[in-house]
Protein backbone atom coordinates (compact mmCIF):
# COMPACT_ATOMS: atom_id res chain seq x y z
CA UNK A 1 0.00 0.00 0.00
CA UNK A 2 1.26 3.48 -0.86
CA UNK A 3 2.04 5.55 2.22
CA UNK A 4 0.38 8.95 2.56
CA UNK A 5 2.81 11.87 2.37
CA UNK A 6 3.68 13.65 5.60
CA UNK A 7 2.39 16.97 4.32
CA UNK A 8 -0.91 16.47 2.48
CA UNK A 9 -1.78 18.95 -0.21
CA UNK A 10 -5.18 19.42 1.46
CA UNK A 11 -6.67 19.21 -2.04
CA UNK A 12 -10.37 18.54 -1.64
CA UNK A 13 -11.44 17.80 -5.20
CA UNK A 14 -15.20 18.18 -4.89
CA UNK A 15 -14.87 21.02 -2.40
CA UNK A 16 -12.52 23.03 -4.62
CA UNK A 17 -14.74 22.60 -7.66
CA UNK A 18 -17.82 23.69 -5.72
CA UNK A 19 -15.98 26.79 -4.55
CA UNK A 20 -15.43 27.69 -8.21
CA UNK A 21 -19.12 27.10 -8.95
CA UNK A 22 -20.19 29.42 -6.11
CA UNK A 23 -17.83 32.12 -7.35
CA UNK A 24 -19.18 31.72 -10.91
CA UNK A 25 -22.73 32.29 -9.71
CA UNK A 26 -21.97 35.45 -7.74
CA UNK A 27 -23.70 38.73 -8.43
CA UNK A 28 -21.01 39.78 -10.91
CA UNK A 29 -20.77 36.36 -12.57
CA UNK A 30 -21.39 36.00 -16.28
CA UNK A 31 -22.71 33.01 -18.20
CA UNK A 32 -20.84 32.66 -21.48
CA UNK A 33 -22.95 32.37 -24.64
CA UNK A 34 -23.60 28.94 -26.08
CA UNK A 35 -20.57 27.67 -27.94
CA UNK A 36 -20.77 26.04 -31.35
CA UNK A 37 -20.53 22.68 -29.63
CA UNK A 38 -23.38 23.63 -27.27
CA UNK A 39 -25.57 24.66 -30.18
CA UNK A 40 -24.75 21.50 -32.09
CA UNK A 41 -25.72 19.34 -29.12
CA UNK A 42 -28.93 21.28 -28.56
CA UNK A 43 -29.82 21.04 -32.26
CA UNK A 44 -29.17 17.29 -32.25
CA UNK A 45 -31.42 16.90 -29.20
CA UNK A 46 -34.20 18.91 -30.89
CA UNK A 47 -33.83 16.80 -34.05
CA UNK A 48 -34.25 13.62 -32.00
CA UNK A 49 -37.43 14.99 -30.41
CA UNK A 50 -38.82 16.04 -33.80
CA UNK A 51 -38.16 12.62 -35.32
CA UNK A 52 -39.74 10.97 -32.32
CA UNK A 53 -42.85 13.13 -32.67
CA UNK A 54 -43.00 12.54 -36.43
CA UNK A 55 -43.02 8.81 -35.74
CA UNK A 56 -46.12 9.25 -33.59
CA UNK A 57 -44.39 8.08 -30.43
CA UNK A 58 -45.50 9.56 -27.09
CA UNK A 59 -43.29 11.99 -25.18
CA UNK A 60 -43.94 12.95 -21.59
CA UNK A 61 -44.95 16.60 -21.27
CA UNK A 62 -45.13 17.18 -25.02
CA UNK A 63 -47.82 14.78 -26.22
CA UNK A 64 -48.79 13.57 -22.74
CA UNK A 65 -49.77 15.30 -19.51
CA UNK A 66 -47.64 15.73 -16.42
CA UNK A 67 -47.19 13.36 -13.49
CA UNK A 68 -50.18 11.09 -12.88
CA UNK A 69 -51.87 12.79 -15.88
CA UNK A 70 -49.40 11.17 -18.27
CA UNK A 71 -52.19 8.92 -19.58
CA UNK A 72 -53.93 11.99 -21.03
CA UNK A 73 -52.95 13.59 -24.31
CA UNK A 74 -51.60 17.12 -24.68
CA UNK A 75 -50.80 19.20 -27.72
CA UNK A 76 -49.97 22.90 -27.17
CA UNK A 77 -46.35 23.59 -26.18
CA UNK A 78 -47.09 27.10 -24.86
CA UNK A 79 -50.22 26.02 -23.05
CA UNK A 80 -48.42 23.06 -21.53
CA UNK A 81 -45.47 25.23 -20.50
CA UNK A 82 -47.73 27.74 -18.80
CA UNK A 83 -49.76 24.97 -17.14
CA UNK A 84 -46.64 23.28 -15.81
CA UNK A 85 -45.14 26.28 -14.05
CA UNK A 86 -48.52 27.69 -12.96
CA UNK A 87 -49.89 24.64 -11.15
CA UNK A 88 -46.57 24.29 -9.30
CA UNK A 89 -46.69 27.84 -7.92
CA UNK A 90 -47.54 26.56 -4.46
CA UNK A 91 -44.30 27.21 -2.56
CA UNK A 92 -44.45 28.92 0.81
CA UNK A 93 -42.24 30.36 3.53
CA UNK A 94 -39.40 32.82 3.76
CA UNK A 95 -37.50 33.24 0.49
CA UNK A 96 -34.15 31.67 -0.10
CA UNK A 97 -31.33 34.20 -0.06
CA UNK A 98 -30.59 36.11 -3.28
CA UNK A 99 -27.19 34.40 -3.37
CA UNK A 100 -28.89 30.99 -3.27
CA UNK A 101 -31.37 32.10 -5.93
CA UNK A 102 -28.55 33.27 -8.20
CA UNK A 103 -26.87 29.89 -7.80
CA UNK A 104 -30.09 27.96 -8.44
CA UNK A 105 -30.56 29.75 -11.75
CA UNK A 106 -26.91 29.32 -12.70
CA UNK A 107 -27.20 25.57 -12.15
CA UNK A 108 -30.40 25.19 -14.16
CA UNK A 109 -29.33 27.48 -17.03
CA UNK A 110 -26.02 25.65 -17.34
CA UNK A 111 -27.85 22.34 -17.29
CA UNK A 112 -30.18 23.37 -20.09
CA UNK A 113 -27.38 23.70 -22.65
CA UNK A 114 -25.90 20.24 -22.18
CA UNK A 115 -27.82 18.87 -25.16
CA UNK A 116 -30.09 16.37 -23.44
CA UNK A 117 -33.32 18.37 -23.32
CA UNK A 118 -34.05 19.88 -26.75
CA UNK A 119 -33.83 23.42 -25.40
CA UNK A 120 -33.80 26.21 -27.98
CA UNK A 121 -30.46 28.09 -27.99
CA UNK A 122 -32.37 31.31 -28.69
CA UNK A 123 -34.63 30.93 -25.66
CA UNK A 124 -31.66 29.80 -23.57
CA UNK A 125 -29.80 32.99 -24.45
CA UNK A 126 -32.73 35.20 -23.43
CA UNK A 127 -32.85 33.59 -19.98
CA UNK A 128 -29.05 33.66 -19.62
CA UNK A 129 -28.90 37.33 -20.62
CA UNK A 130 -31.44 38.25 -17.97
CA UNK A 131 -29.42 36.36 -15.34
CA UNK A 132 -26.23 38.09 -16.52
CA UNK A 133 -27.95 41.44 -16.06
CA UNK A 134 -28.94 40.57 -12.51
CA UNK A 135 -32.50 39.28 -12.76
CA UNK A 136 -32.94 37.17 -9.61
CA UNK A 137 -36.33 35.65 -8.78
CA UNK A 138 -37.60 35.42 -5.21
CA UNK A 139 -37.89 31.70 -4.45
CA UNK A 140 -39.88 30.38 -1.44
CA UNK A 141 -38.02 27.75 0.54
CA UNK A 142 -40.80 25.27 1.38
CA UNK A 143 -43.13 23.08 -0.62
CA UNK A 144 -41.14 20.59 -2.71
CA UNK A 145 -40.46 16.89 -2.14
CA UNK A 146 -37.46 17.02 -4.55
CA UNK A 147 -38.59 13.91 -6.40
CA UNK A 148 -39.53 15.15 -9.86
CA UNK A 149 -36.89 17.75 -9.28
CA UNK A 150 -37.40 20.73 -7.00
CA UNK A 151 -40.62 21.54 -8.79
CA UNK A 152 -42.14 24.29 -6.64
CA UNK A 153 -39.08 26.50 -6.07
CA UNK A 154 -38.01 26.19 -9.69
CA UNK A 155 -41.54 26.92 -10.89
CA UNK A 156 -41.60 30.10 -8.81
CA UNK A 157 -38.31 31.08 -10.43
CA UNK A 158 -39.73 30.40 -13.88
CA UNK A 159 -42.91 32.32 -13.03
CA UNK A 160 -40.87 35.39 -12.13
CA UNK A 161 -39.54 35.46 -15.70
CA UNK A 162 -43.19 35.67 -16.83
CA UNK A 163 -43.76 38.67 -14.59
CA UNK A 164 -45.60 36.75 -11.87
CA UNK A 165 -44.40 36.98 -8.28
CA UNK A 166 -41.38 38.84 -7.00
CA UNK A 167 -37.70 39.36 -7.69
CA UNK A 168 -34.65 40.59 -5.84
CA UNK A 169 -33.26 43.97 -6.83
CA UNK A 170 -29.80 45.17 -5.79
CA UNK A 171 -29.08 48.85 -5.18
CA UNK A 172 -25.81 50.71 -5.70
CA UNK A 173 -24.72 49.91 -2.16
CA UNK A 174 -25.12 46.18 -2.73
CA UNK A 175 -28.27 45.94 -0.63
CA UNK A 176 -31.02 43.59 -1.77
CA UNK A 177 -34.72 44.40 -1.68
CA UNK A 178 -37.79 42.55 -2.94
CA UNK A 179 -39.88 44.10 -5.72
CA UNK A 180 -42.61 42.80 -8.05
CA UNK A 181 -41.11 40.70 -10.83
CA UNK A 182 -42.69 42.97 -13.44
CA UNK A 183 -40.86 45.94 -11.91
CA UNK A 184 -37.51 44.12 -11.93
CA UNK A 185 -38.00 43.12 -15.58
CA UNK A 186 -39.04 46.64 -16.56
CA UNK A 187 -35.94 48.07 -14.87
CA UNK A 188 -33.91 45.92 -17.24
CA UNK A 189 -35.98 46.95 -20.24
CA UNK A 190 -37.17 43.35 -20.59
CA UNK A 191 -40.57 41.93 -21.46
CA UNK A 192 -42.06 38.99 -19.53
CA UNK A 193 -41.35 35.60 -21.13
CA UNK A 194 -43.58 32.74 -22.16
CA UNK A 195 -42.17 29.30 -21.41
CA UNK A 196 -42.59 26.67 -24.13
CA UNK A 197 -43.07 23.26 -22.60
CA UNK A 198 -39.66 21.88 -23.57
CA UNK A 199 -37.83 24.72 -21.86
CA UNK A 200 -40.24 24.72 -18.91
CA UNK A 201 -39.69 20.97 -18.39
CA UNK A 202 -35.93 21.33 -18.63
CA UNK A 203 -35.97 24.17 -16.11
CA UNK A 204 -38.21 22.73 -13.38
CA UNK A 205 -37.34 19.02 -13.74
CA UNK A 206 -34.06 19.31 -11.91
CA UNK A 207 -32.41 19.33 -8.52
CA UNK A 208 -31.32 22.96 -8.77
CA UNK A 209 -32.75 24.25 -5.48
CA UNK A 210 -31.70 21.37 -3.21
CA UNK A 211 -28.36 21.18 -5.04
CA UNK A 212 -27.65 24.88 -4.66
CA UNK A 213 -28.51 24.90 -0.97
CA UNK A 214 -26.52 21.70 -0.34
CA UNK A 215 -23.37 22.92 -2.02
CA UNK A 216 -23.58 26.25 -0.16
CA UNK A 217 -23.99 24.24 3.03
CA UNK A 218 -21.04 22.03 2.15
CA UNK A 219 -18.84 25.06 1.58
CA UNK A 220 -19.92 26.64 4.86
CA UNK A 221 -19.29 23.37 6.72
CA UNK A 222 -15.77 23.10 5.30
CA UNK A 223 -15.07 26.64 6.51
CA UNK A 224 -16.46 25.59 9.89
CA UNK A 225 -13.91 22.77 10.08
CA UNK A 226 -11.13 25.14 9.05
CA UNK A 227 -12.19 27.59 11.76
CA UNK A 228 -12.31 24.73 14.26
CA UNK A 229 -8.73 23.79 13.41
CA UNK A 230 -7.60 27.41 13.79
CA UNK A 231 -9.25 27.75 17.19
CA UNK A 232 -7.95 24.36 18.33
CA UNK A 233 -4.41 25.41 17.49
CA UNK A 234 -4.79 28.71 19.30
CA UNK A 235 -6.30 26.99 22.33
CA UNK A 236 -3.52 24.41 22.43
CA UNK A 237 -0.93 27.19 22.24
CA UNK A 238 -2.52 29.27 25.00
CA UNK A 239 -2.86 26.31 27.34
CA UNK A 240 0.54 24.83 26.51
CA UNK A 241 -1.00 21.50 25.47
CA UNK A 242 1.17 18.63 24.30
CA UNK A 243 1.97 19.39 20.62
CA UNK A 244 2.58 15.67 20.02
CA UNK A 245 -1.18 15.33 19.67
CA UNK A 246 -0.96 17.08 16.31
CA UNK A 247 2.12 15.50 14.76
CA UNK A 248 1.76 13.99 11.30
CA UNK A 249 2.93 10.59 12.48
CA UNK A 250 -0.51 9.80 13.85
CA UNK A 251 -2.17 10.43 10.52
CA UNK A 252 0.48 8.60 8.55
CA UNK A 253 0.11 5.58 10.81
CA UNK A 254 -3.65 5.62 10.45
CA UNK A 255 -3.88 6.59 6.80
CA UNK A 256 -6.78 9.03 7.02
CA UNK A 257 -6.35 12.06 4.75
CA UNK A 258 -8.76 14.31 6.64
CA UNK A 259 -6.92 13.69 9.90
CA UNK A 260 -3.58 14.50 8.26
CA UNK A 261 -4.97 17.70 6.77
CA UNK A 262 -6.57 18.98 9.97
CA UNK A 263 -3.45 18.17 12.00
CA UNK A 264 -1.42 20.19 9.52
CA UNK A 265 -3.85 23.08 9.89
CA UNK A 266 -3.59 22.93 13.69
CA UNK A 267 0.21 22.78 13.58
CA UNK A 268 0.14 25.92 11.48
CA UNK A 269 -1.24 27.77 14.51
CA UNK A 270 1.48 26.56 16.90
CA UNK A 271 4.75 28.44 17.41
CA UNK A 272 7.89 26.77 16.12
CA UNK A 273 9.53 24.56 18.71
CA UNK A 274 6.53 24.59 21.05
CA UNK A 275 6.79 22.17 23.97
CA UNK A 276 4.25 21.01 26.51
CA UNK A 277 3.70 23.15 29.58
CA UNK A 278 4.82 20.92 32.44
CA UNK A 279 1.61 21.78 34.28
CA UNK A 280 -0.50 20.33 31.49
CA UNK A 281 -1.28 16.61 31.32
CA UNK A 282 0.70 14.36 29.00
CA UNK A 283 -2.59 13.53 27.32
CA UNK A 284 -5.23 16.24 27.06
CA UNK A 285 -8.97 15.52 27.20
CA UNK A 286 -10.29 14.21 23.93
CA UNK A 287 -11.78 17.52 22.79
CA UNK A 288 -8.21 18.80 22.44
CA UNK A 289 -6.22 15.61 21.89
CA UNK A 290 -8.54 14.06 19.31
CA UNK A 291 -9.39 17.22 17.37
CA UNK A 292 -7.50 16.00 14.25
CA UNK A 293 -9.35 12.71 14.38
CA UNK A 294 -12.78 14.32 14.88
CA UNK A 295 -12.44 17.28 12.52
CA UNK A 296 -10.53 15.13 10.06
CA UNK A 297 -13.39 12.64 9.91
CA UNK A 298 -15.82 15.52 9.41
CA UNK A 299 -13.66 16.91 6.62
CA UNK A 300 -13.53 13.55 4.85
CA UNK A 301 -17.31 13.20 4.98
CA UNK A 302 -17.76 16.74 3.67
CA UNK A 303 -15.41 16.04 0.79
CA UNK A 304 -17.21 12.80 -0.04
CA UNK A 305 -20.45 14.76 -0.12
CA UNK A 306 -18.75 17.44 -2.20
CA UNK A 307 -17.77 14.89 -4.82
CA UNK A 308 -21.38 13.70 -5.13
CA UNK A 309 -22.62 17.28 -5.39
CA UNK A 310 -19.94 18.12 -7.96
CA UNK A 311 -21.06 15.23 -10.14
CA UNK A 312 -24.63 16.52 -9.87
CA UNK A 313 -23.50 19.98 -11.00
CA UNK A 314 -21.81 18.53 -14.07
CA UNK A 315 -24.59 16.07 -14.90
CA UNK A 316 -28.10 16.39 -16.31
CA UNK A 317 -31.20 15.89 -14.18
CA UNK A 318 -33.91 16.31 -16.83
CA UNK A 319 -36.74 14.00 -17.88
CA UNK A 320 -37.20 12.93 -20.57
CA UNK A 321 -33.76 13.18 -22.15
CA UNK A 322 -32.40 12.54 -25.59
CA UNK A 323 -29.44 10.20 -25.79
CA UNK A 324 -27.81 8.75 -28.90
CA UNK A 325 -30.78 9.61 -31.13
CA UNK A 326 -33.29 8.18 -28.70
CA UNK A 327 -35.82 9.72 -26.31
CA UNK A 328 -35.44 8.18 -22.87
CA UNK A 329 -38.06 8.44 -20.14
CA UNK A 330 -36.63 7.95 -16.68
CA UNK A 331 -36.00 9.58 -13.32
CA UNK A 332 -32.79 11.63 -13.37
CA UNK A 333 -34.66 14.41 -11.61
CA UNK A 334 -34.94 12.34 -8.40
CA UNK A 335 -32.74 14.17 -5.87
CA UNK A 336 -31.69 11.17 -3.79
CA UNK A 337 -27.94 11.74 -4.40
CA UNK A 338 -28.33 15.32 -3.20
CA UNK A 339 -30.57 14.34 -0.29
CA UNK A 340 -28.20 11.72 1.11
CA UNK A 341 -25.20 14.03 0.63
CA UNK A 342 -27.10 16.74 2.52
CA UNK A 343 -27.95 14.31 5.33
CA UNK A 344 -24.28 13.44 5.65
CA UNK A 345 -23.30 17.11 5.80
CA UNK A 346 -25.74 17.53 8.69
CA UNK A 347 -24.32 14.61 10.67
CA UNK A 348 -20.76 15.76 10.04
CA UNK A 349 -21.23 19.43 10.94
CA UNK A 350 -22.89 18.44 14.20
CA UNK A 351 -19.65 16.78 15.29
CA UNK A 352 -17.65 19.91 14.50
CA UNK A 353 -20.08 22.04 16.50
CA UNK A 354 -20.13 19.58 19.40
CA UNK A 355 -16.33 19.54 19.51
CA UNK A 356 -16.28 23.35 19.72
CA UNK A 357 -18.81 23.30 22.56
CA UNK A 358 -16.72 20.72 24.45
CA UNK A 359 -13.58 22.80 23.96
CA UNK A 360 -15.44 25.78 25.39
CA UNK A 361 -16.46 23.62 28.35
CA UNK A 362 -12.81 22.63 28.85
CA UNK A 363 -11.83 26.30 28.86
CA UNK A 364 -14.34 27.28 31.51
CA UNK A 365 -13.58 24.64 34.14
CA UNK A 366 -10.62 25.04 36.55
CA UNK A 367 -10.21 21.26 36.39
CA UNK A 368 -9.15 21.49 32.75
CA UNK A 369 -8.14 25.11 32.12
CA UNK A 370 -5.08 25.04 34.37
CA UNK A 371 -6.69 26.29 37.59
CA UNK A 372 -7.79 29.53 35.99
CA UNK A 373 -10.99 31.14 37.29
CA UNK A 374 -14.25 29.30 36.56
CA UNK A 375 -16.07 30.67 33.54
CA UNK A 376 -12.92 32.72 32.88
CA UNK A 377 -14.20 35.53 35.05
CA UNK A 378 -11.61 37.65 36.86
CA UNK A 379 -14.32 38.41 39.41
CA UNK A 380 -15.45 34.98 40.56
CA UNK A 381 -18.45 35.34 42.83
CA UNK A 382 -19.31 38.84 41.73
CA UNK A 383 -18.94 38.02 38.06
CA UNK A 384 -20.21 35.17 35.90
CA UNK A 385 -17.82 35.44 32.97
CA UNK A 386 -18.77 33.26 30.02
CA UNK A 387 -21.37 31.19 31.87
CA UNK A 388 -24.22 32.57 29.78
CA UNK A 389 -22.25 32.14 26.56
CA UNK A 390 -21.72 28.47 27.36
CA UNK A 391 -25.36 27.86 28.24
CA UNK A 392 -26.43 29.28 24.89
CA UNK A 393 -23.79 27.25 23.03
CA UNK A 394 -25.16 24.10 24.68
CA UNK A 395 -28.65 25.06 23.54
CA UNK A 396 -27.37 25.57 20.00
CA UNK A 397 -25.89 22.08 19.91
CA UNK A 398 -29.16 20.59 21.15
CA UNK A 399 -31.06 22.37 18.40
CA UNK A 400 -28.50 21.25 15.80
CA UNK A 401 -29.18 17.65 16.81
CA UNK A 402 -32.87 18.16 16.12
CA UNK A 403 -32.16 19.73 12.73
CA UNK A 404 -29.64 17.05 11.75
CA UNK A 405 -32.27 14.30 11.65
CA UNK A 406 -31.83 12.85 8.14
CA UNK A 407 -34.49 14.16 5.79
CA UNK A 408 -34.34 10.85 3.93
CA UNK A 409 -36.09 9.31 6.94
CA UNK A 410 -39.09 11.58 6.44
CA UNK A 411 -40.10 10.51 2.94
CA UNK A 412 -43.84 10.32 2.17
CA UNK A 413 -45.60 9.24 -1.04
CA UNK A 414 -47.54 11.94 -2.92
CA UNK A 415 -48.92 12.91 -6.34
CA UNK A 416 -51.26 9.93 -6.62
CA UNK A 417 -49.49 6.76 -7.64
CA UNK A 418 -46.73 8.71 -9.38
CA UNK A 419 -44.29 10.11 -6.78
CA UNK A 420 -44.44 7.17 -4.39
CA UNK A 421 -40.78 7.52 -3.35
CA UNK A 422 -39.40 10.98 -2.64
CA UNK A 423 -36.12 12.24 -1.10
CA UNK A 424 -37.17 15.50 0.63
CA UNK A 425 -33.76 16.92 -0.31
CA UNK A 426 -34.59 20.62 -0.08
CA UNK A 427 -36.33 20.13 3.27
CA UNK A 428 -33.10 18.59 4.49
CA UNK A 429 -30.89 21.28 2.98
CA UNK A 430 -32.99 24.00 4.61
CA UNK A 431 -32.55 22.31 7.99
CA UNK A 432 -28.82 21.95 7.40
CA UNK A 433 -28.58 25.66 6.63
CA UNK A 434 -30.27 26.47 9.95
CA UNK A 435 -28.00 24.00 11.75
CA UNK A 436 -24.96 25.68 10.21
CA UNK A 437 -26.13 29.09 11.43
CA UNK A 438 -26.17 27.67 14.95
CA UNK A 439 -22.87 25.82 14.50
CA UNK A 440 -21.19 29.07 13.56
CA UNK A 441 -22.61 30.64 16.73
CA UNK A 442 -21.00 27.83 18.73
CA UNK A 443 -17.74 28.62 16.94
CA UNK A 444 -18.14 32.31 17.79
CA UNK A 445 -18.76 31.34 21.42
CA UNK A 446 -15.54 29.32 21.51
CA UNK A 447 -13.69 32.22 19.92
CA UNK A 448 -14.82 34.44 22.81
CA UNK A 449 -13.44 31.88 25.24
CA UNK A 450 -10.12 31.92 23.41
CA UNK A 451 -10.06 35.73 23.54
CA UNK A 452 -10.70 35.78 27.29
CA UNK A 453 -8.12 33.06 27.90
CA UNK A 454 -5.47 35.08 26.07
CA UNK A 455 -6.42 38.14 28.11
CA UNK A 456 -6.27 36.32 31.47
CA UNK A 457 -2.94 34.65 30.70
CA UNK A 458 -1.46 37.87 29.31
CA UNK A 459 -0.24 36.27 26.10
CA UNK A 460 0.49 38.37 23.02
CA UNK A 461 -2.28 38.83 20.50
CA UNK A 462 -1.60 39.87 16.93
CA UNK A 463 -3.17 39.40 13.53
CA UNK A 464 -6.60 37.83 13.71
CA UNK A 465 -6.23 37.37 17.47
CA UNK A 466 -5.74 41.10 17.98
CA UNK A 467 -8.92 41.68 15.99
CA UNK A 468 -10.70 39.11 18.14
CA UNK A 469 -9.43 40.89 21.27
CA UNK A 470 -10.99 44.12 20.03
CA UNK A 471 -14.28 42.30 19.49
CA UNK A 472 -14.21 40.79 22.97
CA UNK A 473 -12.05 42.84 25.39
CA UNK A 474 -11.27 41.61 28.92
CA UNK A 475 -14.27 40.93 31.15
CA UNK A 476 -13.60 43.55 33.82
CA UNK A 477 -17.35 43.41 34.45
CA UNK A 478 -20.11 41.20 33.08
CA UNK A 479 -21.84 42.47 29.96
CA UNK A 480 -24.29 41.19 27.34
CA UNK A 481 -22.19 39.21 24.84
CA UNK A 482 -24.63 38.17 22.12
CA UNK A 483 -23.28 40.76 19.67
CA UNK A 484 -19.71 39.71 20.46
CA UNK A 485 -20.54 36.08 19.65
CA UNK A 486 -21.91 37.15 16.27
CA UNK A 487 -18.94 39.38 15.51
CA UNK A 488 -16.50 36.63 16.49
CA UNK A 489 -18.45 34.21 14.30
CA UNK A 490 -18.14 36.53 11.30
CA UNK A 491 -14.43 37.04 11.95
CA UNK A 492 -13.70 33.32 12.13
CA UNK A 493 -15.77 32.64 9.01
CA UNK A 494 -13.79 35.25 7.04
CA UNK A 495 -10.47 34.04 8.42
CA UNK A 496 -11.27 30.41 7.59
CA UNK A 497 -12.33 31.38 4.07
CA UNK A 498 -9.07 33.30 3.56
CA UNK A 499 -7.04 30.34 4.83
CA UNK A 500 -8.79 27.92 2.48
CA UNK A 501 -8.41 30.30 -0.45
CA UNK A 502 -4.71 30.76 0.23
CA UNK A 503 -4.21 26.98 0.05
CA UNK A 504 -5.87 26.62 -3.37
Amino acid sequence: MTQIAQSPAAELAGTSYLAEVVRSAAWDGQLAPCSEDDIARMAASAKTITEHLDSGLPIYGLTRGFGPLVTYSAESELEQGSSLISHLGTGQGEPLSPEASRLILWLRIQNMRKGYSAVSPEFWQIVADLWNRGFTPVIPRHGTVSASGDLQPLAHAALAFTGFGEAWQRDRNGQWRIVPATQALAALGAEPLEWPVREALAFVNGTGASLAMSLLNQQSAVRLVRAGAILTGRLAQLLGANPEHYESGHGIARGQLGQLTVAEWIRGELPAGMTRNENRPLQEPYSLRCAPQVLGAVLDQLDFAGEVLAREVVGCQDNPITFEDRVLHGGNFHAMPVGLASDQIALALHMAAYLAERQLGLLLSPATNGDLPPMLTPRAGRGCGLAGVHISATSFVSRIRMLATPSSLTTLPTNGWNQDHVPMALNGANSVAEALDLAWLVTGSLALGVAQLASITGQPQDGVWAELARISPPLDADRPMAAEVRAARDLMDRHAADALEAAR
